[in-house]
């Protein structure tokens, strides 16, 4: 810009305003903090292995005790019905999805908190509730004081299962995350699976209330030791934290995470957070349909958890203990099929020969698709023939393959595509889920009464069968139509 005339007095006195003013505009400009380089070792992405995995490891044991809590107690309760002198049918399923009620309202506060304050004061908030409302199942004198219990455990056992993807793809690679995902995954699988075993042999030793007491010990240790290993993995959160210490030690206000730009006003955020998952839920049809896949698959594992004690005590006379050890079936499959070590190769050998996608997950859920309703087949009708009390556990365990070869990548699928909102997509995916888990079960003792074992799973097959398309749909058109989602949530 040419200088001002010496004739031109107001002229240079505008000019001289205008550059103080861009002066004092570039001292007040915000300092973004961010990492220091790629390979920051702040940056949990750079964590070494054992920090790594040790938190994957605690947050798997978490993920664990919670759902494991939900089944426990199947074998158990004709007897808690009978000491509460409650004949209901209703009541007696109410009493094990009740739970499963909590894990469809928990994910609601949870995950938009944990991506407002960080995942791990949520996780250790949440352990310790559970433990007093476990304490509070335990001491419980009547039937409505017991249900009041099991959904609170519930809402405060949800956040493992709801933020331990989010958590996992904070410190893993989309290339190296299958692994990690499938152990994650199946703590909330196998827990459920697990659980009657040891809960029907503790139930005839010494009653239903040491079921809770057991809980409550075991899911003790492991909170203690989530409070003391455990390390914060939310990096928006974590660099929030870096720029109050650098104001803190250089006393200038300028320095600002992403994090603390976009949330001035913590009232008007935490208001929008908390209907997040919900909002994502119903506009997003990515996460609708799979979610509605992975919903459906839940609800029969819990339909299944709710009535296997009492057709194997039925049909087979089984004791109470030896019953529980009829959900091993659904384990072993569970256990045989590692779909993430799998994922993680057929992602790694397409990352060699191109960029990465969310899509790569999907193609093991195409077997999935089809194991579920071979397993309830197989299970139904054997059990209405009266075959051999092995031949319906087999069924179950390719039932078991089948949900986790759904399960886990679709979940891996949801975490690569929404990225910073990981966890309230998957609580959008658990409130869904959760929601069907708990009520299927309700209908389930009415619907084998009136079509039998053998029909009545063969409805569930049917209706299985009718969402095999959903994979190969994913597979061809997912990338058009998540490229196509508009808006915050988009990869």
């Amino acid at each position: 810009m040419a200088a001002p005339s010496p004739e031109d007095p107001e002229k240079a006195s505008r000019v001289q305003s205008c550059e103080n003013a861009a002066k004092n505009l570039a001292s007040d400009a915000i300092e973004l903090v961010d990492w220091d380089g790629e390979n920051d070792p702040s940056n949990p992405r750079n964590w070494p292995a054992r920090w790594k995995w040790g938190n994957v490891c605690l947050i798997s044991m978490i993920t664990i005790i919670t759902p494991l809590a939900s089944s426990m107690f199947a074998p158990a309760v004709p007897d808690m019905m009978k000491e509460f002198r409650d004949d209901s049918s209703a009541m007696a399923s109410l009493v094990v999805s009740v739970y499963v009620i909590g894990f469809a309202l928990g994910p609601v506060i949870c995950a938009p908190l944990s991506e407002l304050y960080g995942r791990l004061y949520v996780y250790h908030v949440s352990n310790g509730l559970f433990l007093v409302f476990t304490v509070g199942c335990a001491l419980s004198t009547q039937t409505g004081m017991f249900v009041a219990f099991r959904l609170l455990a519930g809402c405060v056992g949800a956040t493992p299962m709801v933020l331990g993807g989010g958590s996992i793809a904070d410190i893993i690679p989309p290339e190296r995350r299958g692994a990690a995902m499938t152990l994650w995954g199946v703590g909330q699988l196998f827990g459920p699976v697990i659980g009657p075993v040891g809960g029907g042999f503790l139930n005839e030793a010494a009653g239903w209330r040491w079921i809770f007491w057991v809980i409550l010990i075991f899911g003790g240790v492991i909170a203690a030791l989530g409070f003391l290993f455990m390390r914060e993995t939310y990096a928006p959160v974590l660099l929030t934290r870096k720029a109050k210490q650098l104001r803190q030690m250089t006393g200038d206000n300028r320095y600002q995470s992403q994090h603390e730009i976009d949330h001035q006003s913590v009232s008007k955020v935490l208001q929008g957070a908390l209907f997040r998952p919900l909002r994502m839920l119903f506009t997003k049809p990515i996460l609708f349909i799979l979610s509605v896949d992975v919903s459906i698959v839940y609800g029969y594992l819990y339909l299944v958890f709710t009535t296997l004690t009492f057709v194997y005590k039925n049909l087979y006379g089984f004791s109470s203990g030896i019953a529980g050890l009829t959900f091993l079936g659904i384990g072993i499959g569970m256990f045989i099929v590692s779909v993430g070590v799998v994922s993680d190769k057929i992602a790694a050998r397409r990352q060699r020969l191109r960029e990465l996608k969310p899509e790569d997950r999907l193609p093991l859920l195409v077997p999935g698709a089809f194991l579920i309703p071979v397993g309830l087949f197989w299970y139904g009708w054997a059990l209405e023939t009266h075959d051999f009390w092995l031949v319906p556990l087999l069924g179950m365990g390719v039932f078991g393959a089948g949900i986790i070869a759904t399960f886990v990548p679709i979940q891996m699928y949801l975490i690569d595509t929404y990225h910073d909102h990981a966890a309230s997509a998957l609580a959008g995916l658990a409130i869904m889920r959760s929601a069907v888990g708990a009520t299927l079960p309700l209908a389930g003792g009415h619907m084998y009464e009136t079509l039998g074992h053998g029909w009545g799973n063969s409805l569930l097959g049917f209706i299985a069968l009718a969402l095999t398309p959903i994979p190969f749909l994913f597979i061809r058109y997912g990338e058009r139509l998540r490229t196509g989602q508009s808006g915050e949530y988009r990869n």
